[in-house]
C-alpha cells in the first residue's frame, strides 16, 4: 500500500486487504529471505529485503505471488518462486 497518494483509495485498498487471512512471519523466514538476497546477488540481480521476505513467506507457505512489480519476474529466474499468473 506504500505509493499510495490517495487516503481515500489507501483506506478502501486497506479494507480489501483485511479481508485476506494473516500470515505468521518465522524466524526461519528471515534466515531464507537472507539467502534469497544472497542468491539472487550471486546471480546479478539486486532487490529488498521486504522483497526477499515475499519471497521467502510464499515458498514456506507454498503462494503464489501477486505483484505488478516488475523485480519479481526477475527473482522468478533463480529464487524457487511463483508468481500469479491470471
Amino acid at each position: 500500500m506504500s505509493g499510495v497518494s490517495e487516503r481515500a483509495e489507501f483506506d478502501r485498498l486497506r479494507d480489501r486487504m483485511r479481508g485476506f487471512p494473516e500470515t505468521e512471519i518465522v524466524s526461519t523466514d528471515y534466515e531464507e529471505a537472507a539467502a534469497f538476497y544472497n542468491e539472487c546477488r550471486r546471480n546479478g540481480i539486486q532487490g529488498s529485503q521486504v522483497d526477499f521476505l515475499i519471497c521467502a513467506v510464499a515458498v514456506r507457505n507454498e503462494f503464489s505471488i501477486f505483484t505488478t512489480d516488475g523485480d519479481f519476474a526477475h527473482y522468478a529466474k533463480v529464487l524457487p518462486i511463483t508468481l500469479y499468473d491470471s
